[in-house]
């Protein structure tokens, strides 16, 4: 086991209470995440409490892990480590109530060494994270405990200044860490390496030198199961403040005085602050032809399943820039980047037919998938005789460097960082506050749904939302193998 791996880890054994311990993203992240952590010796120990509404015995749970790990992991689990995996775990179904809980947690905590602290993550529906949250309380699992919120947290700022002071009954602010998985990935990350660690970036990473930046979700995955829960919620509560914001503030914030996660947030916030509403006329809805016949959907449903919108930050940095956002289901790709177009030369010395401004200015792109590749687009003289230029790029995959087998998936770095108490990746009370103070305009007078057909970019308005820019996907150009 290296030295490297056990020192990112949290220094005390854990405990682990995994609320919703069978449903979806348990089984497919949540516990393929714990076990690879655990085998990797991220953890120093740990027991893990599943705890749900389904009346299982803890063997019947340790199956269900199992079969979890055979079905979604992506590494291969040797039968030695599920072994030693599988006697960490317990179960107890949520009708146990709290003291037969407290007692499964200090039972849990006496077959540890040393003193060791607690993680309540919270798989459950918006509707049930309060009264888990009463639950702990009552179970007396506050002390020495950290617990993770799923999204989204809240629907309006009304709701999540309730839930926010809810929560402060039981657990302090700094107790508290609201997930978001996009900033997990190792992509979202490294937007902090390549802005502050380059020189050659940071002094033109502002409006003198940037055009415009998108940040682009677009996906072609359907609802499935989820379209009752979609139904009430939307892409705009679903993904924009929830993911593409937090993204937006990695790209526009200051630098911080430190990797210390309370500076990092407090640049965040202020980027939060200085955003200025999002006035409706900004934004464009969509709905894909097909979604009002989904299970759970209202026959004249105004959900809107897809959104594009301008934000603006109104700081000396960023006055001007127009910053495109763009989520959706069942689109033309599945593709996450953000892109930066840099301003154009203000005239050009190259003969008209020489290609020059044919292509549009110059890109930066983060792809943020799992390809995780980075790409520098600009134009350069064609070989041969006369003046005709090209655009080209300079490209980089993560898949080229040497540690890429230390990546860890987003949930696993999450859980980890939420092990160690280092807030950096997650989203404080008073910053989901104010993006929803921010959303308020369009949430109170949002455009009618415009219809779109599977498959394709979205509604044709995306066009005049944008205009006299263009987006960027989809890409002229694919990325290179």
């Amino acid at each position: 086991m290296a030295t490297e791996v056990t020192e990112v880890g949290p220094k005390h054994p854990q405990v682990v209470v995994l609320v919703g311990a069978t449903g979806d993203l348990a089984k497919r992240k949540l516990i393929p995440g714990l076990y690879h952590l655990y085998s990797s010796g991220f953890i120093p120990d740990c027991r893990i409490i599943g705890v749900s509404l389904d009346d299982i015995s803890a063997d019947d749970f340790r199956t269900v892990c199992k079969t979890s790990l055979d079905e979604f992991s992506s590494r291969k689990v040797a039968d030695e480590e599920w072994n030693r995996f599988k006697d960490k775990l317990d179960y107890l179904p949520l009708s146990a109530g709290p003291e037969r809980l407290e007692q499964v947690v200090l039972e849990a905590e006496k077959s540890l060494e040393g003193e060791c602290r607690r993680l309540h993550y919270l798989s459950v529906p918006p509707a049930a994270a309060l009264s888990v949250v009463e639950l702990l309380g009552q179970a007396n699992l506050i002390e020495r405990a950290h617990v993770v919120m799923e999204k989204p947290f809240g629907v309006d700022k009304e709701s999540a200044v309730y839930l926010n002071n809810q929560v402060h009954k039981v657990f302090k602010e700094k107790q508290v860490f609201r997930i978001d998985h996009f900033l997990g990935k190792e992509p979202a990350q490294n937007i902090l390496a390549f802005r502050f660690a380059n020189g050659l970036f940071e002094p033109i990473w502002n409006r003198n030198f940037i055009d415009n930046i998108q940040i682009d979700v677009p996906e072609t995955l359907g609802l499935d199961d989820r379209s009752s829960f979609y139904e009430n919620t939307g892409a705009f509560r679903d993904m924009v403040v929830t993911h593409l914001f937090q993204i937006l503030a990695f790209v526009a914030m200051e630098p911080p005085a430190s990797l210390d996660p309370r500076s990092i947030t407090e640049e965040k916030r202020k980027v939060f602050r200085s955003m200025q509403n999002i006035e409706p006329r900004h934004a464009v809805r969509g709905q894909f032809n097909g979604y009002r016949d989904l299970p759970g959907v209202h026959s004249e449903s105004q959900t809107e399943t897809f959104i594009a919108l301008k934000c603006s930050i109104d700081n000396w940095r960023w006055a001007g820039v127009p910053f495109f956002l763009r989520t959706g289901k069942r689109l033309s790709e599945g593709q996450r980047i953000i892109s930066i177009a840099f301003k154009e030369p203000p005239r050009s010395m190259f003969p008209p037919d020489s290609g020059v401004g044919l292509h549009g200015p110059d890109h930066l792109t983060f792809d943020l998938s799992d390809a995780s590749r980075t790409s520098l687009s600009f134009y350069g003289k064609r070989p041969g005789p006369g003046m005709k230029l090209d655009k080209h790029s300079l490209q980089f995959s993560m898949d080229e460097n040497k540690h890429i087998g230390e990546v860890l998936e987003a949930y696993e770095r999450l859980i980890l960082d939420a092990m160690r108490g280092d807030h950096t990746l997650f989203t404080t009370s008073e910053g989901i506050e104010r993006l929803w103070e921010v959303s308020t305009p369009l949430l109170e007078s949002p455009p009618p749904v415009m219809r779109y057909s599977q498959g394709t970019w979205g509604p044709n308005a995306i066009h005049q939302l944008i205009a006299p820019r263009a987006w960027r996907l989809p890409f002229e150009r694919s990325w290179r193998d």
